[in-house]
């Protein structure tokens, strides 16, 4: 079983910087997928990016989002750049069990999902 926890939310303007979280407990943690992904007010979730031995972006945040990890902590991190207006939503981590094949941006893909954190970016 593994526990995600996001934090680093916030409200932020348009064109700041704000670096999330997703703390996981687990044994077996190190060897899984994480992603990120975010729910947009009154739109369905949506991929952001995801990382295991390799990563993958939406093509919305190439160039400004990073996800990278710290294995020592247990911690997946989003550093989101030059964030937009359009960058407002819900972000929540989700860990996947599978470790071989590339990031997956599927929702069902990925076993276990945190509470999820409020980011907004005014205009």
């Amino acid at each position: 079983q593994v526990q995600l926890v996001e934090s680093g939310g916030g409200l932020v303007q348009a064109g700041g910087s704000l670096r999330l979280s997703c703390a996981a407990s687990g044994r077996t943690y190190g060897s899984y997928t994480t992603g990120w992904f975010r729910q947009p007010p009154g739109k369905e979730r949506q991929f952001v990016a995801a990382i295991n031995w390799s990563t993958k972006y939406a093509d919305s945040v190439k160039g400004r989002f990073t996800i990278s990890r710290d294995n020592a902590k247990n911690t997946v991190y989003l550093q989101m750049n030059a964030l937009k207006p359009e960058d407002t939503a819900v972000y929540c981590c989700a860990a996947d069990r599978s470790w071989g094949p590339p990031p997956s941006e599927s929702l069902t893909k990925y076993d276990y999902w945190g509470q999820g954190t409020q980011v907004t970016v005014s205009s």
